[in-house]
């Protein structure tokens, strides 16, 4: 017996690969003569360097790079086992949780650690960059991430205008010419799973802006300021953004790897399934276990299990779905190709019991699963 293990992370808790484990653990104190294959999953958000990295038994390196607020911080991205591709998480060097709350202002956050990620990563020479856009503290167009990699983003007398979406007013010209070079050679998938325009009441600002500390007022700025910026991209490199879906990604940052790089955007789950080569293990298994820390009615568009599911079910490989709690509308997954439900929790607990003892929840929650198995086995 083949069984698939691709789940997600159980956020705050576990990483998918400590998901994987645990469920195996529990699966092999009933069958454990089946074969495992474990393939932990990322929707492109938090967990996608640790996934891609465990799946092709790759690294994760650090680097030193400018935080939000221009400070230092401990940044990260991995490299997959052959050395040819990089996986980075934007929040690992521009994230909100690396503002404390009573700093947050998105008319001062930078990108600019992303740029540093992406640059470090060519120094290692990879011909293949996988980039999530999930979880940013900025709203500045992506313009930081475009002057560390050498975009000239220039005020009326020639000179970088400086960090934040709140200098964008100040943008009068665009000089791409120094832009680094070896970004031509590498095919850039990002890792986008929301299809907000740049601009409007559905854009960066409006949406987004509010949960990295925007007032009302700052709103206001940010939009017009964005709405600058694409007029002066449009004008001056013939590309327009304002209202392409999955420009407003990571407040702005989508729109700058539309304009600005050979760059495509997919869903999180389909980049991730791809580099892992999920398909390829499904389709010989007889059996496939997913989940994630909640299931809800918002799981069967574009979260990991609905994206397992659907391999499998080409194959018409059963699914088991495993999470810490199954809330309101998690009965739609069951459109979606997930034959059964299971949380892991085991009665009225507190969160902070439902987190702390999550590695053992859900080894004994897989080994009650097993066990009824093994029943229809012998």
């Amino acid at each position: 017996m083949k069984i698939v293990i691709a789940p997600d992370s159980f956020k705050e808790s576990l990483s998918a690969p400590e998901v994987a484990s645990a469920v195996e653990k529990g699966f092999r104190q009933v069958l454990p003569e089946a074969e495992y294959v474990k393939v932990p999953m990322s929707d492109g958000g938090e967990g996608l360097v640790e996934a891609l990295a465990n799946a092709t038994d790759g690294q994760i390196i650090e680097k030193q790079v400018t935080g939000p607020l221009g400070d230092p911080v401990q940044g990260f991205f991995g490299i997959s086992g052959d050395g040819k591709t990089a996986v980075i998480e934007m929040a690992a060097a521009s994230g909100l949780h690396l503002v404390s709350q009573n700093k947050q202002n998105p008319l001062m956050t930078t990108s600019r650690g992303t740029g540093e990620l992406i640059l470090e990563a060519l120094d290692h020479g990879v011909e293949h960059m996988i980039i999530g856009l999930g979880g940013s503290a900025t709203n500045d167009g992506g313009v930081g991430m475009l002057q560390a990699l050498g975009v000239q983003l220039l005020d009326t007398d020639g000179r970088n205008i400086g960090d934040g979406g709140g200098v964008l007013s100040q943008l009068a010209n665009i000089d791409i010419s120094q832009l680094d070079r070896r970004l031509a050679e590498v095919k850039l998938d990002i890792a986008c799973d929301v299809s907000n325009p740049l601009l409007g009441p559905q854009g960066a600002s409006s949406v987004f802006g509010p949960q990295k500390g925007a007032t009302p007022e700052m709103v206001q700025t940010l939009e017009g300021n964005l709405t600058h910026f694409s007029d002066v991209i449009e004008r001056d490199l013939g590309k327009r953004v304002a209202h392409v879906a999955g420009a407003g990604a990571a407040g702005g940052l989508g729109a700058a790897f539309i304009a600005f790089l050979p760059s495509t955007l997919k869903k999180g789950i389909e980049i991730v399934m791809e580099a892992c080569h999920l398909e390829e293990h499904v389709k010989e298994a007889d059996l496939v276990i997913t989940g994630e820390g909640k299931i809800d009615s918002q799981t069967a568009y574009g979260k990991v299990p609905a994206g397992v599911a659907d391999i499998a079910k080409k194959y018409e490989v059963p699914v088991i779905g495993i999470a810490g709690s199954l809330s309101e509308g998690h009965e739609a997954v069951h459109e979606h190709g997930i034959d059964a439900l299971f949380s892991s929790v085991p009665g009225v607990i507190t969160i902070e019991e439902a987190l702390g003892n999550a590695p053992e929840n859900i080894q004994r929650t897989s080994k009650n699963i097993a066990s009824v198995i093994k029943i229809f086995l012998q």
